[in-house]
């Protein structure tokens, strides 16, 4: 083998090996990706504890958006298509609803090996429901599942392919418990309480 190749192949193992920047002050990355909204399996009773309640899970795409203060230091914002769920009682379905769950969090990023990045998050969560149907039993009856704020906590790591672009994987839990409404009396509050797993594709600007 010539020299020259023995160079090139040098060059590019040394390539391969090199470390990929941390984010930086004043860089902004976008992801998008897809994740699972799975609430608690007991989201509690309504009704003075006589209707014991469970709402699905659902999936949808999601974007995120952060802007590094420091080094390493970001502001993120989670937004997504809307989440449509299925409230049930008994394995009956009693309704469904929409909601929406955009979420402004405080991260910082490790460098953990060149490439891996992990992080954590803490944050606010606002939840806007809409479009509460009753079903089966409450067929008919005008049923509302108010908005809710909560805290939330974020954990995941980015696996950086390039200095431009990485991998994600990541998990939230979100503190959502709103009021529930029949037919404009309140009959209780959920606690939602949902662990929210997904995979994102990372840009770096």
């Amino acid at each position: 083998m010539s020299m020259s190749c023995i160079a090139a192949a040098a060059a590019l193992c040394l390539a391969a090996a090199a470390p990929v920047a941390a984010q930086q002050a004043g860089d902004w990355t976008i992801g998008l990706g897809i994740h699972n909204v799975d609430p608690r399996s007991d989201t509690g009773t309504l009704a003075g504890g006589t209707v014991p309640t469970s709402i699905g899970d659902n999936t949808r795409p999601t974007v995120t958006i952060e802007y590094f203060l420091r080094d390493n230091l970001g502001v993120e914002l989670l937004g997504a298509l809307p989440f449509k769920h299925s409230i049930r009682s008994g394995g009956v379905e009693i309704g469904t609803v929409k909601h929406l769950p955009p979420v402004i969090s405080l991260q910082y990023h490790f460098d953990a090996t060149p490439q891996l990045k992990p992080f954590v998050g803490v944050g606010v969560n606002f939840t806007g429901f809409w479009d509460a149907e009753a079903k089966g039993p409450l067929a008919g009856s005008d049923l509302r599942v108010k908005n809710s704020w909560g805290l939330a906590a974020h954990l995941g790591a980015d696996y950086w392919l390039t200095d431009r672009s990485a991998l994600r994987l990541d998990a939230r839990w979100i503190d959502i418990n709103p009021d529930v409404e029949l037919n404009g009396a309140r009959i209780g509050q959920v606690r939602i309480d949902p662990v929210v797993i997904g995979a994102a594709y990372v840009m770096k600007f």
